[in-house]
């Protein structure tokens, strides 16, 4: 936040430059795993909640776009396979790659998750760029209320300054679907990882 709010207030002098600027933000927030949140509803009080939304998205599918290119070609690093020796860590692995776009997009559901360590944690875990990206429409109605709730804000000074949007119906009923998404999610990769476990040849 230290260097992305001021950043994201000079945006209102660019004119109709400002949406480029935003998405290049947002780009370098994914790869500083800065905070997604703040910038979502700033979106709102700049752009309004349509246009927000459009350019949050882009920013947020460039942006885990950029952190796939960074971080998955370490998803075959010596690293990555000595963490994979432990066969619980290495079942829950293959779990979320053969649960693909599905898992994926209960993931991106939820905003209990956040954004930017969730690119770079899905990039390493070895799963298909197609699905990776798939799944991002998982965003959506996340993305949709906190434009909207930027948009009630109106002034993107005051939510640097720590000021909460307001939270409405629209708001719980998101955090109730999180909820059960990750419940979901967790049922998903559990089976699957108790399955990669069961088909594990055994130790010589």
């Amino acid at each position: 936040m230290d260097w992305l709010a001021p950043v994201v207030l000079r945006i209102t002098n660019l004119g109709p430059w400002a949406p480029v600027a935003f998405v290049l933000i947002y780009i370098a927030a994914a790869l500083t795993m800065a905070p997604a949140f703040f910038l979502t509803v700033a979106a709102g009080a700049l752009f309004g909640v349509w246009q927000g939304s459009v350019v949050v998205f882009v920013g947020a599918s460039l942006g885990a776009s950029a952190v796939y290119a960074v971080a998955s070609p370490l998803a075959k690093s010596r690293w990555m396979a000595r963490l994979t020796r432990n066969p619980r860590i290495a079942a829950v692995r293959a779990a979320i790659v053969g649960e693909g776009a599905w898992v994926m997009f209960l993931l991106r559901l939820s905003p209990l998750i956040p954004f930017t360590p969730l690119n770079y944690a899905l990039a390493l875990s070895g799963v298909r760029y197609r699905d990776y990206l798939v799944a991002l429409l998982g965003m959506l109605p996340a993305i949709l209320i906190y434009t909207y709730y930027g948009k009630v804000v109106g002034d993107v000074a005051a939510l640097a300054s720590g000021v909460s949007p307001p939270r409405g119906p629209a708001y719980y009923a998101l955090a109730i679907a999180s909820v059960i998404a990750i419940l979901i999610t967790t049922a998903l990769i559990s089976r699957a990882a108790r399955r990669a476990l069961d088909h594990r040849p055994p130790s010589p």
